[in-house]
């Protein structure tokens, strides 16, 4: 089962790369770009490949193991 993760952020948007990182999906900004170049990253229920992609209040990240839920502070 996947781990749901809320993230509250207090700007108009966060890059993917940060996000995954700030949540605890990867440790480090080098997994997250290798696992969002692989394919390995969905958001908002598609593939999404561009690791810099602005992420904004309502998004929806999911990779493998968790759900990341983003919403405005």
């Amino acid at each position: 089962m996947r781990k749901t993760e809320k993230i509250f952020i207090d700007t108009e948007y966060i890059k993917l790369d940060n996000l995954l990182k700030l949540s605890g999906a990867f440790q480090t900004g080098g997994q997250a770009k290798l696992m969002v170049q692989n394919g390995a990253v969905k958001l908002n229920g598609e593939i999404c490949t561009m690791r810099n992609r602005k992420i904004r209040s309502g998004d929806v990240v999911e990779t493998d193991d968790i759900v990341i839920e983003v919403y405005d502070k």
